[in-house]
């Protein structure tokens, strides 16, 4: 969890320091979420995530220094420099994105759900979306042929009670959103996502039926954003009472004193811990600092996985005929 907070917290440094560019939202007060869920699927399992990736890809096992180096579009990073922020995509430890497009994650988790049932595996997949998701039509039509296809896939609605500004009582009649699985007969549950263990606990149980049984589940997990929706959102739209608020259920510092006050472990012993993680992220912005930018000629060599015909290669500083025709 300390891995995610220090790495978020020199990231939005960084884009303040205009070293990294784009849109760009952190997991700052989502920690225990994040590692959660992360506990409780195996190497084997699949991740797709939305565009608030960063901490899923440390947690899943993407090294920091790529993963900064693609928030700093250098061609060390992940995705090679062209991803960026919201496209963290590493199939050697099974993350198949984050997704810039609210909802667009959905339909490709089902997909690879479906090919693992075909195959008869017996991996599966989590699909982890913003609470603001559950309002668009590819997250009705999803969970619906989850079900009648009987997918191996758990979907997590990490619901910080914000879509962007809005909160969720004012855009969705149901509040309460694991309630709309209910709609397809699938499984659900909703747990405190500022507890990592009640987290890892809720999410085993979804893997375990999706694995045994072949069967979707819906889970929510609440929790709240100690910033605002991107790193350039200054949160206006919440009142000084509801900062407080949040900050009072800081999951980080929650299992700091917990862990004090279990006598699992002194404070001068998770201080080391904090100065070993320091040490990581510090590694990882020089190792972004000192890759380079990749060449403007590999801007489209990723676009189709195979070849295409008239695929255009044209930049937007190219004459649209050429010159004398």
């Amino acid at each position: 969890m300390l891995l995610v907070r220090r790495f978020e917290e020199r990231t939005a440094q960084a884009y303040t320091e205009a070293k990294i560019g784009g849109y760009c939202h952190l997991n700052l007060g989502e920690e225990a979420t994040v590692v959660g869920l992360m506990a409780a699927i195996e190497e084997r399992d699949y991740l797709f995530t939305n565009y608030r990736d960063h901490g899923y890809a440390l947690i899943r096992g993407m090294d920091p220094g790529r993963v900064m180096a693609e928030l700093y579009g250098r061609q060390d990073g992940v995705s090679k420099g062209w991803g960026g922020s919201m496209h963290l995509f590493d199939t050697d430890v099974r993350q198949l994105g984050g997704y810039g497009i609210v909802g667009g994650q959905l339909p490709l988790a089902a997909g690879a759900a479906l090919a693992v049932s075909y195959r008869d595996g017996d991996e599966v997949v989590m699909c982890q979306m913003g609470d603001g998701t559950t309002n668009i039509g590819a997250f009705h039509e999803t969970l619906n042929m989850a079900t009648l296809w009987d997918l191996p896939i758990i979907f997590v609605v990490v619901n910080n009670q914000l879509g962007m500004g809005t909160t969720v009582e004012m855009s969705s009649a149901e509040p309460e959103l694991y309630k709309r699985a209910s709609a397809y007969r699938m499984e659900s549950a909703r747990v405190d996502g500022n507890d990592v263990i009640a987290v890892r606990d809720a999410a085993k149980v979804a893997v375990e039926r999706a694995r045994k049984e072949q069967k979707p589940y819906l889970l929510e997990t609440v929790s709240g954003r100690l910033k605002g929706h991107s790193v350039v959102d200054p949160a206006a739209y919440r009142s000084k009472d509801e900062v407080e608020a949040v900050r009072a259920q800081d999951p980080v510092a929650g299992l700091h004193d917990q862990l004090i006050a279990d006598k699992v472990a002194d404070a001068d012993q998770l201080a080391e811990i904090d100065a070993d993680v320091h040490r990581i992220v510090k590694a990882a912005v020089e190792f972004a600092e000192k890759s380079p930018a990749p060449e403007v000629s590999s801007l489209f060599d990723y676009t189709y996985a195979s070849p295409v015909p008239n695929d255009s290669r044209r930049l937007p500083s190219d004459p649209l005929f050429p010159v004398g025709a």
